[in-house]
């Protein structure tokens, strides 16, 4: 199911037995260890048929086949079916990862390679490919979508104080905002910064600032 020079949804696998590999969704795709699957993940944690993959009127759709370690989505076990949306991680057992992006003018040519036409600062932010780059190593597995829309949003203010309210806004949502906590948020700027530091631990991009919310802190090259 692999094709190039189309406008199709497409699922990559990342952090698991199949990393690098990648399915254009054109129907229906069956996912689980059985050998007659389409998508065939050898793990003995996969279900034989584990998901199903499914292209309907409103997008494509994840449904977990009644597995026994589950799949999940962002983070969350589906206990039915889901729509996916442009930039889900989907795991399977949380064995496989996988990006779902809506097409595959949007997939990344090659990993790990930094696109020339990008800012040129010590942390970078790829929107068409959802790819973030510390000190020119990619961040690898990609960020969880909450964490991309926090970072994104700090970036587009980059230098500006953003509040704790208009980051929570943005990254859950207007209607979902008004349940998250504190702690939820905390957790998710804990979890980020992990992330980047993983990866440049001699400079903090998150910036918190006591009673007013976030701050990047990624400057240019060539002041580095």
């Amino acid at each position: 199911m692999e094709h190039a020079g189309t406008d199709l949804p497409v699922f990559i696998a990342q952090s698991g037995p199949l990393n690098g590999q990648r399915w254009l969704l054109e129907g229906a795709l069956l996912i689980g260890r059985d050998a007659n699957c389409d998508l065939v993940i050898p793990d003995r944690q996969v279900s034989r048929y584990h998901a199903r993959l499914s292209v309907e009127a409103g997008g494509v759709q994840l449904e977990d086949l009644n597995s026994k370690n589950g799949t999940f989505c962002n983070g969350q076990r589906i206990a039915d079916s889901v729509i996916l949306q442009d930039g889900d991680l989907v795991q399977v057992a949380l064995v496989q990862h996988f990006t779902y992006l809506t097409s595959d003018a949007t997939m990344p040519l090659e990993a790990g390679v930094l696109p020339v036409d990008l800012p040129k600062t010590r942390l970078v932010l790829d929107i068409r490919s959802r790819r973030v780059w510390v000190s020119g190593k990619e961040v690898t597995p990609p960020l969880s979508v909450q964490q991309f829309r926090l970072l994104q949003m700090l970036e587009q203010r980059r230098g500006q104080v953003v509040s704790r309210q208009d980051l929570v806004d943005e990254v859950w949502g207007e209607d979902e905002s008004v349940g998250v906590t504190e702690q939820a948020f905390d957790a998710l700027v804990r979890r980020l910064r992990d992330r980047l530091l993983a990866l440049d631990p001699d400079h903090t991009y998150v910036i918190t600032v006591r009673g007013h919310g976030l701050r990047l802190e990624n400057p240019d090259l060539a002041e580095t």
